[in-house]
């Protein structure tokens, strides 16, 4: 069976074609094949750019692109190139399975229809720059491909499993039952991998993982059995960690002082948060943590400073997962910072050897030379109790195989 699996921006559609096998189970992450990737980039604009990778192949195209309708027909053109193409005919592809964001009320995997719809415009406002795009998006698609089905995996349903003492915020119990204000949790798909490999390479479902997806959006996710019983993200993704620009726990009762001192509308703040916060409001120059480490080791005071509370904020969080869990089999670090980033893995797990977790310094240094075929590698010390891993994530195949789940329904 043959899934594009679509990850959305507002004016970008990356996708991933895979070769599934239809009776697999939900854990079946290794009976996938990736046969192509591309992009279309800068929907909306006069020249968007069209790029594709099938096998050694490559192609991109440079052509009007108005909307993500379009953007799905170029991508099924260069799927189905005559001489390198991964399709026959673009009726080949079974359904497009979307890594949507928040449901709201409605959390897990579903085919789209206008329910679905409904209750993700319902958190519009909990999830500006995700929910929109993606009901635009789907909108035109199922008008587009009427015969095609469309299917939304949402991030929050991995951590359906989190116990309500830790994911239920102490406010008026009315707001919580009619505004479904919780947390709620994000990065399912990437911390559902991890608890799927982790498990295989620990040899026990049952071990004891932390996740931290350390990225442009960053979070750290506590797995027992396989299953989240602990999240760092909440109501919305702007929370918990420190993102690249998004400004993560923060005290609401500030606001009011902030609205008061600098003249700013509720929503203007909000977008400032939301896009000036985080690293870059720490820094002040930069939210990238490559710019950061140069700028600090030139000398940058803001840059070091927003280096050290994005490590501390990652130690205090992993301080309550190990808590919770009782302590850990295995800390694993995935995300675009967490694989490779070795400075930030020994800020974190540095110091903590009281605690059962032995770094290797040089084994992290030179984790590149290390990993096997998939990338990934251990970094721990001979003495450590508790395992350190590099283990990059596949949030992709996760989607796909929720995908074909769905459709059996």
């Amino acid at each position: 069976m043959l899934v594009l699996v679509a990850n959305l921006g507002s004016t970008s559609f990356k996708y991933r074609l895979f070769e599934m096998t239809d009776d697999g189970a939900l854990d079946d992450i290794q009976n996938a094949r990736c046969l192509a990737k591309g992009a279309v980039e800068r929907i909306g604009d006069a020249e968007s750019h069209c790029t594709v990778e099938i096998g050694d192949w490559s192609d991109q195209l440079t052509m009007a692109v108005p909307d993500h309708g379009v953007a799905v027909e170029a991508c099924l053109k260069q799927l189905t190139d005559p001489e390198h193409g991964a399709l026959k005919d673009a009726s080949d592809v079974a359904a497009i399975g979307f890594k949507a964001v928040h449901g709201g009320r409605l959390s897990g995997v579903f085919v789209v229809d206008e329910l679905v719809l409904d209750a993700m415009a319902e958190m519009n406002a909990a999830a500006p720059a995700h929910n929109p795009p993606y009901i635009a998006a789907m909108r035109t698609l199922k008008e587009r491909f009427p015969d095609l089905p469309l299917v939304a995996a949402f991030e929050t349903d991995f951590h359906q499993t989190i116990p309500a003492a830790r994911k239920e915020y102490a406010i008026p119990r009315q707001w919580a039952d009619e505004f479904h204000i919780r947390k709620w949790g994000f990065h399912g798909a990437s911390h559902r991998f991890i608890a799927y490999r982790s498990a295989e390479i620990l040899g026990r479902k049952e071990a004891r993982v932390i996740s931290c997806h350390l990225g442009g959006s960053s979070s750290i996710t506590a797995i027992e059995n396989r299953q989240s019983v602990q999240t760092t993200m909440g109501m919305t993704p702007q929370t918990g960690l420190p993102q690249n620009n998004r400004v993560g726990d923060f005290d609401p009762f500030a606001l009011p002082l902030i609205l008061e001192r600098t003249g700013l509308s509720l929503d203007e703040a909000l977008k400032q948060l939301a896009s000036q916060g985080g690293l870059l409001g720490l820094s002040g120059n930069s939210g990238d943590i490559r710019d950061l480490e140069q700028a600090a080791e030139a000398g940058d005071q803001g840059s070091q400073l927003a280096l050290d509370v994005y490590v501390q904020e990652i130690r205090r969080h992993l301080g309550g997962m190990l808590v919770t869990l009782g302590g850990a089999d295995a800390i694993v670090f995935t995300g675009g910072i967490g694989e490779n980033d070795s400075l930030v893995r020994k800020g974190v797990c540095q110091g903590l050897s009281e605690l059962g977790i032995e770094l290797d310094e040089q084994a992290n240094e030179d984790l590149r030379q290390r990993t096997n075929d998939q990338g990934e590698a251990s970094f721990h010390g001979s003495g450590s109790k508790t395992q350190l891993w590099v283990i990059p994530t596949n949030e992709e195949v996760i989607v796909a195989r929720q995908t074909i789940h769905a459709l059996r329904q």
